[in-house]
């Protein structure tokens, strides 16, 4: 999988920059689990987990790959809904 396959069409443009920001982090890993958890999940977001998910993302991929995987503790602040619907969708990831 090389990005995306979702059409933006049918998003708003904070969807469309989050989808974008999602496969475009750096770290392979962290594309695949970020990007495949907000094609399938983005249009259905509300705008506090939409919030949740954008301070997710200011975090660094390896502090995120060692907190979705389970090697380090999650920091209280990004302990919150939008982190553990990412942690339980990792199951269903196509790498």
């Amino acid at each position: 999988m090389t990005g995306s396959s979702r059409t933006t069409a049918d998003l708003q443009p904070r969807q469309r920059r989050i989808l974008f920001r999602c496969w475009h982090r750096g770290m392979r890993e962290m594309d695949l689990i970020l990007g495949q958890f907000a094609d399938a999940h983005i249009d259905t977001l509300s705008d506090e987990e939409l919030d949740q998910y954008e301070a997710l993302m200011e975090a660094l991929d390896r502090d995120l790959l060692k907190w979705v995987t389970g090697e380090a503790d999650v920091p209280a602040e990004f302990d919150t809904p939008i982190f553990h619907k990412v942690v339980a969708s990792r199951n269903n990831i196509s790498f």
